[in-house]
């Protein structure tokens, strides 16, 4: 019996990026600052087509989204990222066929009163993970 061992990346953006920002507090900054949407995906892309590795899991916190259409998370900051920046992002990672799988994080239920934060990010991973015919 021959047993097959497969090679998977986790990708956190802000290293791959080099950032050292100087707290929490600024990450959002420096990253949409830096042109995080547009370099990450082609840098994380680069690294992950590797061919050690069979592929790579995407981690989504719901706090990288902007503080003003994300408010349902117990640390929410201005700046971060807005829907169309993260589904960009998705759909070419999705695009590379390498993934592996996706889990989202963060989101807090209790801090959504009427749900709408909620539907909102169903409605931009529908979007998102989307393929046509």
């Amino acid at each position: 019996m021959r047993t097959m061992i497969q090679r998977y990346a986790l990708i956190e953006a802000p290293s791959i990026l080099g950032l050292k920002p100087t707290g929490v507090e600024r990450l959002a900054e420096v990253l949409i600052g830096n042109g995080f949407a547009e370099r990450a995906v082609t840098v994380a892309l680069g690294r992950v087509a590797a061919p050690a590795l069979d592929g790579f899991f995407i981690h989504l916190d719901a706090d990288c989204l902007d503080d003003s259409i994300m408010p349902a998370v117990d640390y929410r900051l201005a700046g971060g990222l807005s829907w169309d920046e993260v589904a960009a992002i998705l759909q070419s990672a999705i695009a590379s066929g390498r993934v592996a799988g996706l889990e989202v994080t963060i989101y807090n239920p209790a801090l959504d009163a009427d749900g709408s934060a909620g539907r909102d990010l169903t409605d931009m991973l529908v979007r998102a993970l989307a393929t046509d015919s």
